[in-house]
């Protein structure tokens, strides 16, 4: 008696009479639990049948996670202590009230579409942006460029050690 079992879990038994020499073969397989050609063929027809849908589903939340980012992003950037003599509290508190804003829309809409997150945050962008733009060339160090090429940083300072 011979087992001989493959790949796919199909059990090949065969037996052989030594005395008589009569052979006799089974095959035995585990069709339990798996799939049929049918099924597969099914789901994979579904998978393409659903594939635009789900690209718009990723597209959709991923304008979503993008807001809700920039919100925020925005909103830690005018409250970080590092920044506050460089923003006026005018500036602060609108970034901040529109962020606030548009974080309290997203809780409030979660079921908005792709479109409507990418115009919210063009939105908050029209806002915050020319406010971070002054903020970053109001912080630019003074002096002029020539001043600055000449040597008004000497470099980082290398010291040995043993």
């Amino acid at each position: 008696v011979t087992f001989d079992i493959d790949a796919n879990g199909i059990l090949n038994v065969s037996a052989v009479d030594k005395s008589t020499g009569k052979e006799n073969k089974i095959t035995i397989t585990n069709d339990k639990g798996r799939l049929s050609k049918e099924e597969i063929e099914r789901m994979v027809q579904d998978a393409d049948k659903y594939k635009a849908e789900d690209k718009q589903q990723r597209e959709k939340i991923a304008a979503k996670n993008s807001l809700e980012s920039y919100a925020f992003n925005m909103k830690s950037s005018v409250e970080d202590e590092r920044l506050k003599d460089k923003i006026s509290d005018q500036d602060k508190k609108k970034v901040t009230e529109k962020c606030q804003e548009t974080i309290s829309w997203l809780e409030n809409n979660q079921l908005a579409e792709k479109d409507e997150y990418q115009h919210k945050q063009k939105e908050l962008e029209n806002v915050c942006n020319p406010i971070i733009s002054k903020l970053y060339q109001g912080g630019m160090p003074t002096g002029s460029c020539r001043e600055q090429a000449r040597g008004g940083s000497q470099g980082p300072t290398i010291e040995e050690v043993d």
